[in-house]
């Protein structure tokens, strides 16, 4: 692969202008590839290392009426840190046994898991700088379309008052009037076929309206110049909101920071953020950068990132995300990300790349469109000339009819049909944290009819929960609230289980004191005169016969692959607490979801089966458990020769060979780094409701598409009949395309109004 270069582009509201610069660009010595999108505005240039052809590049995109300035380069500076989550995996990783009777001891550290950072970093929108360039970001009715189309206006209404007055006039001013539209876009058509588009819809405007003022209808082809320039004005407005729905996302970040320093607190500009800098978030703040909290704890609106309405508490050791709002503590922030690299830099990046990434729809029509444009020509100009030929018929009259069929067979409404709805998809599924890297993606998650979930993190909590507790002799408070008091202070993954029982059911806790690690036994300590241990079941059998009831209860548990540990007091057992890693509180819901759309779940896990069948039980979802990497790789290529269309659900950095040959890989739960540059979509919510969402999202997509394509031919099928019977002219020929096009692009933008649930 050579060097890639990419620009912002300005001036484009359809398809058409996108392949007119992807096949001028193309033709320049030394390029090698390119990639247009009028949705993200963009262009991806790569050409061999010895070539650098951005003056010509400029300057060819300059004389076709766009606007070009490069895109900064990608940052180079990755951040070096490793930044928690608080995705405490401990004891339950998938693809591994999660029996946990064994001894409950010594092991009391945290177990905090970096992750490194992403190969690839992505660039926010930068400031713009060249021809032209910035006007897309302006008040619509300041660009040079607006300008141009009021001038065609003013120039028809003038005409119309001079052929009034001077009636011999009337050819010769509406002539006029037409030229004053007509030039720049006859200028484009001799551009376009200079650099390789001779049949461009601009050429067919040109010949159109040419040819009706020779025919004498000077009048009507003043209007349809007029009403194909409004056209084109409105086309760019709504792509305009388009282009805007994801780049806005850029205003989400503060423009200043408060950065700690040795003289204090500064405020700085946020784009100055270096790696490693202290930064102080106060309450109602916007956080400037990715970072790691260091100091404090609050409340976090993570809405802007991942579409998730309610906020995380987060403390220290935990990441947080530029453009978030900090709800009501004071933090001191670690900054883990410069701003080029921070995760709404990479989410924009991420979607504008996406949206240059064609589906094959999108490729069909494309295809279709290149012979299409000189079929018109050629089935125009027939209509025009055999009838008058063959059958004597009217020569102007066939002209006209001629004439209108180019109009009507103008490209636009077509070609736009299925870009403009798969940006407007791709960006409402980012603006839920729902990101799907490409057309081809969304097109195939649309017929996505089952879906592999991992358990651990992504069905489950992937954590420890402590499911029973029975009390023999003592209440189940009293049995949680001793068993605390050895674990406080503790961040095992299992003691932190039975902190979090013991808050949930306000059980006192009494200071311990003497607390010990016993090796191959478990944790011992003294709370008031009497003598505690908590350890597994067969450490507590060692110490005291189980009674029947005692060992049917742990034999129970453990069937039903949760992990038991045993409370004594006084060498006495006056208690039992289970835990597993228990499903989560959205995943039945989620599963529910996917039922709904005749979706149909399956749990492949490399953890013990009894375990996952427990799990599965409780979710109602298939389970295959005990698997190796490649054996969830045999199972989806099984569903898939069964014929059906399998999306993969993980982590987004185990099982790769399971993601890869799925039909889509779906990262959650991996952290938002990781699911930016991982598998086909990323859900960023960490919610298994999403996948469901996702796939919703898709299929709307491509009904958008479909419902575009029809009004698109249907709207051009009926004016051809009836231009041809002669109960339509020019008028409502251009009308057939201008119409059509602003009907598709505002189709596709009711995707943009999708709200999440």
């Amino acid at each position: 692969m050579g060097i890639q270069d990419r620009y912002r582009i300005t001036g484009m509201d359809c398809a058409s202008c996108a392949q007119k610069i992807d096949t001028a660009v193309r033709r320049i010595e030394g390029v090698e590839d390119v990639s247009v999108s009028v949705s993200a505005g963009t262009m991806t240039v790569e050409r061999g290392e010895q070539a650098d052809p951005a003056d010509p590049i400029r300057a060819i995109v300059t004389k076709l009426g766009y606007g070009i300035a490069p895109l900064a380069a990608r940052s180079a500076q990755a951040a070096a840190a490793h930044d928690d989550h608080g995705h405490d995996h401990g004891a339950t990783c998938d693809d591994h046994d999660h029996d946990h009777s064994h001894s409950h001891s010594a092991d009391h550290h945290d177990h905090d898991h970096g992750r490194a950072p992403a190969a690839t970093k992505a660039t926010p929108p930068l400031d713009l700088h060249g021809h032209d360039v910035g006007e897309d970001d302006g008040a619509w009715w300041q660009s040079k379309k607006a300008r141009l189309t009021l001038a065609a206006g003013a120039a028809i209404v003038v005409a119309f008052v001079v052929s009034h007055l001077f009636p011999d006039t009337k050819p010769i001013a509406f002539a006029v009037a037409m030229l004053v539209g007509l030039v720049p876009i006859a200028r484009r058509a001799l551009m376009a076929a200079r650099y390789g588009t001779p049949f461009s819809i601009e050429t067919l405007m040109t010949i159109a309206a040419v040819g009706a003022v020779i025919i004498g209808a000077g009048e009507e082809a003043a209007m349809v110049v007029f009403l194909f320039l409004i056209g084109e004005l409105l086309e760019g407005v709504a792509a305009r909101r388009a282009r805007s729905s994801i780049r806005g996302l850029a205003t989400l970040l503060p423009e200043t920071a408060r950065v700690e320093g040795i003289g204090g607190t500064t405020e700085i500009p946020a784009a100055e953020l270096k790696l490693g800098s202290i930064i102080q978030i106060r309450p109602g703040d916007r956080i400037a950068a990715d970072g790691r909290i260091i100091e404090g704890e609050s409340a976090i609106d993570e809405a802007p990132v991942t579409g998730e309405s309610v906020p995380k508490r987060k403390g220290v050791g935990d990441a947080v995300f530029a453009g978030t709002i900090n709800a009501d503590g004071v933090l001191r922030v670690e900054v883990t990300a410069i701003a080029a690299d921070n995760t709404i830099a990479r989410i924009v990046r991420l979607v504008e790349e996406a949206q240059e990434s064609k589906a094959p729809t999108e490729r069909f029509i494309d295809r279709f469109s290149r012979w299409y444009t000189p079929a018109v020509l050629l089935v125009g100009a027939l209509v025009a000339i055999l009838p008058p030929l063959v059958v004597g018929a009217n020569w102007d009259e066939w002209i006209y009819k001629g004439l209108a069929i180019l109009l009507i067979g103008c490209p636009c409404a077509l070609v736009i049909s299925t870009p403009a709805a798969i940006a407007a998809g791709l960006a409402a599924g980012a603006r839920q944290g729902l990101l799907m890297k490409g057309g081809a993606v969304l097109e195939t998650l649309a017929g996505i009819n089952r879906v592999a979930f991992d358990k651990t993190g992504t069905l489950t909590l992937g954590r420890p929960v402590v499911s029973d507790v029975v009390g023999y002799g003592r209440s189940e408070t009293e049995v949680i609230g001793f068993a605390a008091s050895l674990e406080a202070g503790s961040n095992h993954p299992l003691a932190r289980a039975i902190l979090g029982k013991a808050t949930d059911l306000a059980a006192p806790q009494m200071e311990a004191r003497d607390i010990a690690a016993v090796a191959g036994k478990g944790m011992t300590g003294k709370v008031g005169g009497d003598v505690l241990l908590l350890g597994s079941a067969a450490a507590a059998a060692e110490i005291v016969p189980l009674t029947a009831e005692q060992d049917a209860a742990i034999s129970a548990f453990g069937n039903e692959g949760k992990s038991v540990s045993a409370l004594l007091v006084n060498n006495v057992i006056v208690g039992i607490i289970a835990m597993r890693d228990g499903p989560r509180a959205d995943a039945k819901a989620g599963l529910a979801a996917l039922a709904e759309l005749n979706v149909l779940p399956i749990m492949l896990t490399g953890d013990n089966a009894r375990a996952a069948k427990a799990v599965g039980g409780d979710l109602g979802i298939e389970v295959r458990a005990e698997l190796l990497p490649q054996d969830k790789q045999r199972i989806i290529r099984e569903l898939q020769d069964g014929g059906a269309k399998v999306a993969k659900v993980g982590d987004g950095i185990n099982d790769a060979p399971a993601l890869a040959a799925a039909d889509v890989g779906i990262a959650m739960g991996g952290g938002t780094d990781v699911a930016l540059e991982t598998a086909d979509a990323a859900i960023l919510n960490n919610n298994v409701g999403d996948v469901a969402r996702l796939i919703r999202l898709a299929r709307r997509t491509m009904t958008n598409i479909h419902q575009n394509i029809v009004i698109a031919l249907g709207l051009k099928a009926v004016f051809l009949v009836t231009t041809i019977v002669g109960i339509t002219g020019l008028w409502p020929a251009i009308l057939a395309d201008t119409g059509a096009t602003v009907l598709v692009t505002i189709n596709a933008l009711t995707l943009l109004a999708v709200k999440k649930g």
